[in-house]
């Protein structure tokens, strides 16, 4: 079976992200830059079906030239071999451009089973699955907490807030995983020696059939046009409770539109 897994490399979430103020798109150069945590996930999951069905991983990037940290993460964690799309045409391009340049490089591959996170840290818009399934003609099992490989269908356990659908559909197939699905396991040193090894494919958008002036920030379908720092923190309110204090923290939760 091969599968492909679709890695992003976003800024830390656990550090401040910021927006360049030049043309307000996120700030990569400077951010401290990992593999979309979501994704981890996803990478675990493909490995486990190969162990379990035989095939290759192959990881699929779209990105600058930065990204090959993250593909080497994923490489390292034991994927077979992996394909980065690099070109400065894609710079602030849209989820709906991104969708497309994914797109046609997915249909140089050779694959049963594609398989990505929920959503990406830096956008979260959750929408690359259905965008995807759409351009290809596949069908998507979103929200997998747990998936099953059985013949040509595959199964998932779509999470939910009151519990889990049961959701299937014919290989070849797109499913997007959340956090919930497994516990994505840490490179061991050998990995990360064998990652150096592993073939990468570099592709440009020329090399997709991909239009330059269909992707990037002066034609996207969103842009941002202005943005803001988060304000400082104000100084508290102190009530002073001379047997009145019920009615002081009162007055001040409705002054404030609270209650």
């Amino acid at each position: 079976m091969n599968i492909v897994v679709l890695v992003k490399q976003v800024p830390d979430s656990g550090t401040e992200r910021k927006l360049d103020p030049a043309d307000n798109t996120v700030a990569r150069a400077a951010a401290d830059n990992v593999i979309n945590e979501m994704d981890e996930y996803a990478i675990e999951e493909a490995l486990t079906v190969r162990e379990a069905h035989g095939g290759e991983v192959t990881i699929l990037t779209v990105g600058p030239e930065g990204a090959k940290d993250a593909i080497r993460k994923a490489l390292s964690m034991g994927a077979d071999k992996a394909v980065h799309v690099s070109d400065p045409a894609m710079h602030g391009a849209c989820a709906p451009q991104t969708s497309a340049v994914i797109a046609a490089a997915l249909s140089t591959l050779d694959f049963d089973l594609v398989l990505c996170g929920a959503e990406s840290t830096d956008g979260q818009v959750s929408v690359m699955p259905a965008l995807l399934a759409e351009r290809l003609g596949l069908p998507q099992l979103s929200g997998a907490r747990k998936l099953t490989i059985d013949g040509s269908m595959a199964r998932i356990e779509r999470q939910t807030d009151g519990g889990y659908w049961e959701v299937e559909a014919p290989l070849p197939a797109i499913v997007s995983t959340w956090d919930t699905i497994n516990e994505p396991r840490y490179p061991s040193f050998k990995g990360i020696m064998a990652a150096k090894k592993k073939p990468v494919t570099n592709l440009t958008l020329a090399d997709l059939g991909v239009d330059p002036a269909t992707v990037g920030l002066a034609s996207a379908t969103s842009q941002v046009l202005d943005f803001a720092g988060r304000p400082p923190k104000g100084a508290g309110v102190k009530v002073a409770d001379e047997g009145d204090g019920a009615d002081k923290l009162v007055g001040y939760l409705v002054s404030q539109k609270i209650v």
